[in-house]
């Protein structure tokens, strides 16, 4: 049986990483921050909690990443974990080039000292392209990063490669572009609009405050692009690859279509705010992914139209069910506006 260990197996891609990891009859260790406020409803929704084996460590403590290395002796290290929300970089960009970036180095290095023979996938990003300037995007485009939280996925990015040539390990990365889900953070833009339409539609909001509807991104499916990732590590030769759509779609159709869903016009509830514009933003990102294709046989599935579908609906079945005073894992409750909303409606039932 194969052992593997994912850092950041709380978060979206790592909790589906994990599940897919579990089909296909591997041993999976997960490594989590502790807090105060335990955040393993994504292992719960997904029912895989139980068959996972947990491990506490730290990014920044190198200590505790050799401990989580001994422990889970694995074959394949998935390294998911990161501060993934953009506009938080800016207001703590030394933390984040910290846990994003040269964290990195240290679960290498705790890598290269217990066992190098161990494959590694480092989660890179789309967002080190930044505004390139390029129509599509592909391995050998020019990266341009806009954010600290892009410049710190750079130096991992390239840690990762510098790994691989000096000490012959096997280390990947996955240049990951935009990849959503119903798990997904409610302060991503993607699960805002999808959970905000499901309030507005059963009558617990009124309006959506968004921050630039023009942006345009390549969005894709988590699940999906988890196999990818997956494929990279089984591949007989290490190279990094670009994952993603081929297809750039800008927030307000993303809007468009989550309200169409449930049948109301956006144009009524949705409203933009400069608080919530990125001091620096990314307008454009759509990925080449013929390499994917041709050396992992992968390929995207679900197209943009579904994946917005699919979020929406399940947000306004997680409403549904608190209302009808179901309780299941959920996120809501650990958002102090979303708790707020739940709070009144808990009140109307007294």
């Amino acid at each position: 049986m194969k052992k593997a260990l994912i850092t950041g197996i709380t978060g979206q891609d790592g909790a589906y990483l994990a599940k897919l990891l579990l089909s296909k009859n591997y041993k999976v260790y997960g490594t989590f921050r502790r807090a105060s406020s335990p955040n393993f409803w994504r292992l719960q929704n997904l029912e895989i909690f139980s068959k996972v084996h947990l491990i506490p460590a730290d990014l920044l403590d190198m200590g505790s990443l050799i401990e989580a290395v001994k422990i889970s002796d694995p074959d394949e290290v998935y390294n998911m974990a990161a501060v993934s929300y953009v506009s938080t970089a800016f207001e703590q960009p030394v933390g984040n080039a910290e846990i994003t970036g040269t964290a990195v180095t240290k679960l290498l290095e705790a890598i290269r000292f217990f066992n190098p023979k161990i494959r590694f996938y480092q989660a890179s990003s789309s967002e080190m392209y930044g505004n390139s300037g390029t129509k599509i995007q592909n391995e050998n485009t020019a990266f341009s990063p806009a954010s600290p939280y892009a410049s710190a996925k750079l130096y991992a990015h390239w840690i990762t490669d510098v790994y691989r040539k000096a000490y012959d390990m096997f280390a990947v990365s996955g240049i990951l572009f935009n990849h959503e889900s119903p798990i997904r953070g409610l302060e991503f833009v993607s699960r805002k609009i999808s959970n905000g339409v499901a309030k507005i539609s059963l009558g617990l909001e009124k309006e959506l405050v968004l921050g630039n509807l023009e942006a345009k991104r390549d969005w894709g499916y988590a699940p999906e692009y988890m196999e990818a990732v997956y494929l990279m590590l089984q591949n007989n030769t290490p190279n990094s690859y670009v994952i993603s759509t081929k297809e750039s779609h800008s927030v307000k159709e993303f809007v468009k279509l989550a309200f169409e869903e449930v049948g109301l016009n956006w144009k009524k509830y949705v409203k933009t705010d400069k608080k919530f514009f990125r001091p620096l933003d990314v307008n454009y990102l759509c990925g080449e992914n013929s390499k994917a294709k041709s050396e992992l046989g992968w390929y995207p599935k679900t197209k943009f139209k579904e994946l917005v579908k699919v979020m929406v609906n399940e947000d306004l079945k997680r409403w549904k069910k608190f209302l009808n005073g179901e309780f299941f894992p959920w996120d809501a409750p650990m958002y102090p506006n979303e708790s707020k909303i739940a709070g009144r409606q808990s009140l109307k039932k007294l």
